[in-house]
């Protein structure tokens, strides 16, 4: 049963507009939540689900629009003056400190006292709060046990009773059940499904379709940084929501230049599993031939950035703890080989965070195009490296990609756009002619002319005969690429579509949890 205050608002957000950097990640968005109910934020990645509850949450401050808490207009400082309003915000990526106990870290969040009782006996009755309070959400939780030593669902619930203990009785969740197993999941979404039933607001931030159906009272749909519709997700059926969600069908790519080829990369059977022992990939079967691009589709989270480690070879990547087999065309099985030797065999690699993984902001332009290839010994040993030689090439690079605010090739990198960044990646990856391209993102964050001139070049690669794996987030960008799209979901390669595709079919398949 609804709880009779649910007539009321709780947590309102009206014609919020908020930008990053010339970005415009909320134009007009608004949400509507009432106390007593579940109330779901439904989107893609990029949707602004997140960017909205920040702002609610007091981490973001609107460029425009107003805030309401139990129907009267707030401005937040700061998530302080957030918890003085009762609400409280867990964050899909935790907030806790690994080396503290779950207490402490609940110690951490709260007011200091004016005086009276130390430290010892502030944290003893931090301990049998704690106690309390899990008993009655049916949580089973060591107070003194360190959150380095607890698994994920763990961890949540301490940052569940975090906000709990801190007096919220607006509670967002923002991915609750991203990183859970369906038992952990049901079991939290009951919990908190139990809580607004005793009179709290809950705010479930998800991309996940069952979820939503089984456990919310409203549901709002954003798409672009807007909202799109709020509607009764019992009444509405799950073909009308993922229609809302990732929009209607963009018109079907078509092909020009170049032909598909043989077998480049195959995985068979690929698994792995993280420390705790969740399954990251299961049984990923897939093959991208030359002269194709094979897009990757699903909502981030669901084992993409796994699978690129795993074909790459980065230090994340950890064979022993799955099985299957990654195959290139003329070589064979390649897990056991370093990174560098995958790179000897024309592969290349462009990251989603090109900033930290592809990019050292701290060197020059020349020098983060010449690294590519210092291995090759083309610019010398190691200690007499021809700089010359290799600004020379960095230049030429430059010209040829149309890497805009290079004044120099001395330049430190982190002088370059987001855009030019991306450009400066994919000239150096793009500089020994390979074979194949493994690419995450391309354009995140990128501008409408930065985003074609990259597309552009991995288009131009796949006509010059390079198998190309295109992961991304972006279903648009998926559609507009792809010769042949994969879903992943759950750590699984769940459906496979060629062009042109059905877009319902690939939001369902991006939502579903069968």
């Amino acid at each position: 049963m609804i709880h009779p205050q649910a007539s009321r608002c709780a947590l309102a957000l009206r014609g919020i507009r908020k930008s990053f950097d010339g970005f415009l990640a909320l134009q007009d968005a608004h949400f509507t939540a009432r106390w007593g109910e579940v109330h779901a934020l439904l989107g893609e990645n990029g949707a602004g689900k997140s960017s909205l509850m920040n702002i609610a949450a007091g981490l973001y401050a609107p460029e425009a629009g107003e805030l309401l808490v139990d129907d009267n207009a707030v401005r937040l400082a700061g998530p302080k003056d957030a918890a003085r309003h009762r609400i409280g915000m867990v964050h899909q990526h935790f907030k806790l400190v690994r080396p503290f106990t779950a207490a402490q870290n609940i110690l951490l969040g709260l007011p200091a006292p004016e005086g009276g009782a130390g430290y010892g006996a502030r944290l003893a009755e931090v301990e049998e709060r704690m106690r309390a309070q899990a008993a009655d959400l049916g949580f089973a939780i060591d107070p003194r046990q360190r959150i380095d030593q607890m698994s994920i669902a763990e961890q949540q619930r301490v940052e569940i009773l975090k906000v709990l203990l801190a007096g919220a009785r607006i509670l967002i969740l923002d991915e609750p059940t991203a990183v859970l197993t369906d038992v952990e999941a049901e079991r939290l979404l009951a919990t908190v499904h139990g809580l607004a039933r005793r009179g709290s607001a809950v705010v479930l931030v998800t991309h996940k379709m069952a979820d939503v159906k089984t456990w919310a009272d409203q549901v709002t749909v954003m798409r672009g940084g807007r909202t799109v519709a709020t509607v009764d997700p019992k009444a509405t059926p799950v073909a009308e929501l993922v229609r809302l969600t990732v929009g209607e069908a963009v018109p079907a790519r078509v092909r020009t230049g170049g032909s598909r080829g043989a077998p480049h990369l195959v995985v068979k059977n690929l698994s792995r599993r993280a420390a705790d022992g969740r399954a990251m990939l299961e049984g990923i079967a897939l093959t991208v031939h030359a002269g194709e691009i094979y897009g990757i589709a699903g909502v981030g989270g669901n084992g993409q950035g796994e699978l690129a480690a795993a074909i790459l070879g980065l230090p994340g990547d950890n064979p022993r703890s799955g099985s299957g087999t990654i195959e290139l065309a003329g070589t064979g099985e390649v897990q056991r080989l370093s990174p560098a030797r995958r790179r000897a065999l024309q592969v290349a690699a462009i990251p989603a965070d090109r900033y930290t993984f592809a990019l050292a902001g701290g060197l020059s332009v020349a020098e983060n195009f010449g690294i590519g290839q210092v291995h090759t010994g083309r610019y010398g040993p190691l200690a007499w490296l021809a700089r010359r030689r290799m600004e020379s090439d960095a230049r030429e690079a430059v010209a040829a990609f149309d890497v805009q605010g290079v004044r120099s090739p001395t330049q430190k990198a982190a002088l370059l756009s987001g855009g030019n960044a991306q450009k400066l990646v994919i000239a150096r990856e793009f500089s020994k002619s390979p074979r194949l391209v493994v690419v995450h993102s391309p354009s995140r964050g990128l501008d409408v002319r930065a985003s074609a001139e990259v597309h552009a070049r991995l288009l131009a690669a796949r006509d010059a005969g390079a198998a190309v794996l295109l992961i991304s987030e972006d279903l648009d960008e998926v559609l507009q690429l792809a010769d042949r799209i994969g879903v992943m979901n759950r750590g699984r390669l769940v459906a496979e579509f060629g062009q042109p595709a059905d877009r319902q079919a690939i939001g369902e398949a991006m939502v579903g949890h069968d």
